[in-house]
């Protein structure tokens, strides 16, 4: 059995790793030619039919969340610029970040206030429209206000969602499904925030705490899946739907920079940086991208520096084979969203050679780039997605021309007294 130590000889910077330091990690494999695999095909088209079942869904979604009428069903995110949050990190951290920075303000998406409502909804909506096609309840150019109806609920009640979750992506599941009129069971593990149980609740969600990690709770729900076959599982770790949900922001983020007249290309490259747990959300994004805009887009990972797990899978090549605890991690970290002790390997094979790097952030310092944020863009962020905003300062960037996407995945729904005691936290 591999040790730390027997890993830190070839791999010299786990020895830093393991000792919670932050680190950054350029990836030597990043750009090279790689074999996929085989049983994994995703073309621009498919996201482009992703994009196009949520806007068939948009009437749904505009009946059933009110905070989406003014977007006329459309649930996405702005692109806000963060000259003000760019100033301040040089000054703090006294170094030039190079080219301009936003803010993609996930935090604010409707629905479930964090990147999970584009994977976790679409997945659930991609499922609804299967049964109710199959059923017979309605076409693809059908009217799609139909789904918040007593007959669609009532057709709906007799299926069940399940997920297992550290918090965000339970939230999203939990939250559609209901809307839907599924029943719907959240396994949390034991670093879930109590105000995500207490809000899925609310939502009719049954929750099921574990007194163990995110695998476990995913594990068990897979489990409870498979033995009633009108249970559908959502699988963060392995999930096609999933992940063609989150690629689908990348065509969003190209119509928001074509509008803010930002170019991409060879002189005006775009550096992404994107928290980091399982892998999901991230590697979807950065995979949308990566058919977008090709070469000219550098997806950077971050992760809290209790939890690296997709750094220790790419690095070595061990992918969910290798835990954080085989370095001697806890998996402990205020990023609840982020604690994830094995990656996947679906992300990590298909995404081992096209993201540029990774950088980890101590819990110390996610506090103080939440308090940081607010201060100077006003954005409410979650400790997880505050690990977006170190990212300019640690790529390096010599190109003047870049530009640089903070993506902030979540905060908004957190009650005001959590906020408020993570963002003293961040001031002290």
């Amino acid at each position: 059995m591999e040790t730390k130590y027997t890993l830190a000889e070839q791999w010299p910077l786990i020895t830093e790793i393991s000792r919670k330091k932050e680190i950054f990690w350029e990836n030597p494999i990043y750009g090279k030619i790689m074999e996929a695999p085989q049983d994994f095909e995703l073309t621009l088209e498919d996201i482009r039919e992703a994009d196009a079942r949520l806007r068939r869904f948009a009437p749904f979604i505009k009946q059933a969340f009110d905070e989406t009428v003014k977007d006329e069903g459309i649930n996405e995110s702005p692109l806000l610029p963060a000259e003000r949050l760019q100033a301040h990190l040089e000054k703090e951290f006294h170094r030039i970040i190079k080219g301009s920075c936003f803010i993609k303000a996930d935090n604010a998406l409707t629905v479930s206030g964090s990147v999970k409502a584009r994977g976790g909804i679409y997945e659930v909506l991609k499922y609804a429209e299967e049964l109710a096609v199959n059923e017979g309840l309605i076409g693809l150019d059908g009217d799609y206000s139909l789904f918040s109806s007593e007959t669609f609920k009532t057709f709906f009640s007799d299926y069940t969602i399940i997920c297992g979750s550290t918090g965000n992506l339970g939230l999203s599941i939990g939250i559609i499904s209901a809307a839907l009129g599924f029943k719907v069971t959240i396994h949390m593990s034991s670093d879930a925030k109590q105000w995500k149980k207490d809000l899925l609740r609310e939502h009719g969600a049954e929750v099921v705490e574990h007194e163990d990690d995110y695998s476990k709770a995913v594990d068990v729900g897979r489990q409870a899946a498979i033995s009633d076959r009108n249970s559908y599982f959502v699988d963060d770790e392995n999930s096609k739907p999933l992940f063609t949900g989150y690629a689908v922001a990348a065509l969003r983020l190209q119509k928001q920079l074509d509008e803010a007249g930002i170019t991409v290309d060879e002189e005006h490259p775009l550096y992404v940086y994107l928290p980091c747990g399982v892998g999901s959300a991230p590697g979807g994004i950065s995979f949308g991208l990566k058919k977008v805009y090709g070469q000219h887009v550098h997806p950077v990972f971050a992760e809290p520096v209790a939890a690296p797990s997709m750094l220790l899978g790419v690095m070595t090549g061990r992918h969910n084979a290798l835990s954080v605890r085989d370095i001697g991690l806890d998996n402990i970290t205020i990023a609840d969203g982020l604690a994830v002790g094995r990656p996947s390997k679906f992300i990590g094979k298909l995404m081992e050679n096209q993201i540029h790097s990774f950088y980890t952030v101590a819990d110390e310092q996610l506090y103080r780039l939440l308090a940081m944020t607010y201060d100077t863009e006003g954005v409410k962020a979650e400790p997880s997605a505050a690990a977006s905003f170190m990212g300019p300062l640690r790529t390096a960037v010599e190109e003047g021309g870049a530009t640089h996407v903070l993506w902030c995945t979540g905060g908004s729904m957190v009650p005001e007294e959590v906020w408020q005691s993570d963002y003293q936290q961040g001031k002290i």
